[in-house]
């Protein structure tokens, strides 16, 4: 394929895009953190809090946008639009289970959290049960997050090869050194910004791509094949159906990054009330793909420029994974794609990239220690190696 070169100079525009924003939030806040801000409380932000929560300084309109780009991440949006393609609307679960589960931890947990100055989501139970079991319950927490970020860098690199005739080891790298770039001078702050701007360019691009994909010639109208990307039940799957029902919803509770958000909030309000504006946020973001998604079904593929097809002139098993980047790129008028693609799947990669940050940024600070008189960690930075988190975590292991 050859070099899409609108689509390479939409990277590089994005690119710089974050990376100055990102880089301006790193400045913004330090110009702050000179001042005498104090947190809910009246305590002066630690060095850690600055660093790992933004001071506990973010507002609930930036806190509900951080809060639902962190969710609506590539893995989000591919999966919903091949959800809806492959096996129909009956198995889109995760848009609504992700809704029901931030919805359950503003009301279980995010305002006792945030109301005790935890700064990780294991304090509570290193407070409760020692620093070993704190080791024990951090080796899941790292594992989880090195495999998520594993599986989405996955996905950023096969939306890449669609766009652009790119190396995919290549754009990870560059992607990689720009996120960490700017999270390293900024922290959270500038990750939360960053976030504010993709989760903009994500919505606007989902939703303009949508009109052009379901009026291109190749696409019959989706209601005509509802049996399609609207799925039948299946009781023989019931039990497999409602595992994941569970799955998603009780599962996404216990994750860092939604606790990291949590808080970072400036009240205790204002931590509950973001999970409920994060909750609305991920439903709606799920909408433009799961039409895109039914666009895919509802294509003959066979009247596209693309060309790796079955002898029947349907797409084959393995590109379910990527009707998304495929529509938006041969769906699309040619100029709308590049850019569109650019918008909608690329611009991801800077949060996601900064998963690999946060577990050097924030878990090494549960190595602080807490003290027998004090609930909040001792002011003890512990670098930003993930080696040294693995340092700590056999530490903690060795039994007394």
């Amino acid at each position: 394929m050859a070099l899409n070169v609108l689509g390479l100079v939409g990277i590089i525009v994005f690119y710089l895009l974050i990376l100055g924003v990102g880089l301006w939030a790193a400045f913004k806040r330090k110009r702050s953190s000179n001042s005498d801000e104090l947190c809910e409380g009246g305590d002066k932000p630690t060095e850690s809090e600055d660093v790992m929560l933004a001071g506990r300084d973010i507002g609930l309109f930036v806190g509900a946008m951080t809060m639902t780009a962190t969710w609506v991440g590539g893995g989000y949006i591919n999966g919903t639009a091949e959800k809806a393609y492959s096996q129909g609307l009956v198995w889109v679960q995760a848009p609504w289970c992700y809704s029901l589960s931030l919805t359950l931890g503003g009301l279980l947990f995010a305002e006792k959290m945030r109301a005790k100055k935890y700064v990780t989501m294991l304090d509570p139970f290193q407070d409760k049960y020692g620093s070993t079991m704190g080791g024990f319950l951090y080796i899941p927490a790292f594992l989880g997050d090195i495999f998520w970020s594993a599986a989405i860098l996955a996905a950023l690199g096969a939306s890449i090869s669609v766009v652009i005739d790119i190396d995919t080891t290549t754009s990870i790298i560059v992607s990689g050194a720009i996120a960490v770039s700017y999270t390293l001078v900024g922290g959270l702050y500038s990750v939360v910004y960053t976030d504010v701007v993709q989760l903009i360019c994500i919505f606007i691009g989902l939703w303009l791509a949508v009109p052009f994909a379901m009026s291109n010639d190749a696409v019959d109208p989706i209601s005509e094949h509802k049996e399609t990307w609207v799925g039948h039940w299946e009781m023989k799957k019931t039990g497999k159906w409602l595992d994941y029902v569970l799955f998603l919803t009780f599962g996404g509770i216990p994750w860092q990054a939604y606790f990291q958000r949590v808080l970072s909030c400036r009240t205790t309000k204002h931590a509950k009330y973001l999970s409920f504006a994060a909750s609305f946020g991920c439903f709606i973001a799920a909408i433009p793909a799961l039409l895109i998604g039914a666009v895919g079904a509802s294509a003959n593929w066979n009247m596209t420029d693309y060309a790796d097809l079955t002898p029947n002139g349907t797409l084959k098993e393995e590109d379910a994974s990527r009707i998304l980047p495929l529509v938006l790129q041969y769906l699309t008028p040619s100029a709308v794609s590049s850019d569109l693609l650019v918008l909608s799947r690329l611009l991801l990669c800077p949060r996601l990239i900064h998963q690999l940050s946060r577990l050097a940024l924030c878990f090494p600070e549960i190595s602080t220690n807490l003290s027998s008189d004090q609930r909040r960690p001792r002011e003890k930075w512990c670098g930003l190696s993930v080696f040294q988190s693995l340092e700590w975590v056999s530490s903690q292991l060795s039994w007394p």
